[in-house]
């Protein structure tokens, strides 16, 4: 073989090869568990598209992802994963208060992304998921793609203020039930959970009786990371969540970012639309028909705005 004839063959197997070359493995789709701190956390991969994963994370804390499940409709595109992050849903729940405390979280989430190998992924979170989403890219994570802040929780104290003036416009006998109490301990009363229901319909979900996904999810929902974190109720935040605040570290997140909020959300434009000042370049949609559930309140529009945001990202 002369040099030429060689030369032309080296080539040809180094092409054959490099075409060859098998891609590397995406997620699968399929359902599971994952051993992190303190148990083991249920998750679903839905879909098995080409492009970069979607991992969701759920409210709360303690509410798990059953109210998110609508957003496996992005599951033509992309894998959606979900899971239910310890202490609620159909993971692990430990009696061990200790564990419900924010940093855990972040390393549960960690974790996960390393055991499903989400190398490259975008992150959607919810409600309580938005704090987690943010004090997991504090901790400068690689391979994150984009963010997604769905009615924001990032700074407690503005959630509070916010929830105040909601609470003033309440009926005033709705009122004096929740302030008595409140001001008693017995927020585990009929009554108290009643008048609770009469706040959750103006500014949590809209669609009352509320949609089974929701339902389900207050159904198996982890009162004890919720109680512990938060509180007895949306707007009466006494439990270790209650001066978190990083929206003055909002503008160390460097990745694409959008912000959602409804209209009528306990998470109010006017405060999402100061998240997004603090994130230049970050854009910011209001769902006009929605409180704190658009996903479930304006499906439609909701899946095609995340859709178009991930789309070439």
């Amino acid at each position: 073989m002369n040099r030429i004839s060689f030369a032309i063959t080296i080539a040809a197997v180094v092409t054959m090869s490099a075409c060859s070359k098998p891609d590397k493995p995406g997620i699968s789709a399929g359902e599971g568990f994952i051993d992190v701190p303190g148990g083991k956390v249920w998750y679903q991969v839905v879909g098995s598209g080409n492009a970069t994963p979607l991992l969701v994370l759920h409210g709360g804390p303690g509410i798990p992802s059953d109210y998110l499940s609508r957003l496996s409709k992005l599951s033509d595109e992309r894998p959606v994963v979900f899971y239910d992050q310890l202490g609620c849903g159909k993971s692990d729940r430990p009696t061990d208060k200790s564990l419900w405390k924010t940093e855990r979280f972040v390393e549960e989430l960690a974790t996960v992304r390393q055991k499903l190998n989400l190398e490259e992924v975008h992150i959607l979170g919810h409600s309580w998921g938005t704090m987690l989403a943010t004090d997991y890219m504090l901790t400068k994570p690689s391979g994150v793609r984009s963010l997604i802040f769905s009615s924001p929780s990032i700074s407690i104290p503005r959630w509070l203020d916010d929830a105040n003036k909601f609470r003033a416009q309440l009926p005033a006998d709705v009122q004096a039930v929740l302030k008595k109490h409140e001001d008693a301990g017995t927020t585990d009363s009929e009554e108290y959970q009643n008048a609770v229901t009469e706040y959750y319909k103006l500014h949590v979900c809209r669609i009352f009786p509320f949609p089974p996904e929701m339902e389900s999810a207050l159904k198996n929902a982890g009162m004890d990371v919720y109680l512990t974190m938060w509180g007895p109720s949306e707007f009466f935040g006494i439990g270790n969540l209650k001066d978190y605040d990083r929206s003055s570290r909002l503008k160390e997140i460097t990745v694409p970012v959008m912000f959602t909020a409804g209209h009528y959300d306990e998470a109010t434009p006017e405060t999402a639309g100061f998240y997004q000042s603090q994130i230049p370049g970050s854009s910011l949609v209001i769902f006009e028909n929605s409180s704190h559930m658009a996903m479930l309140e304006e499906t439609d529009r909701f899946i095609q705005v995340v859709r178009d945001f991930l789309k070439g990202k």
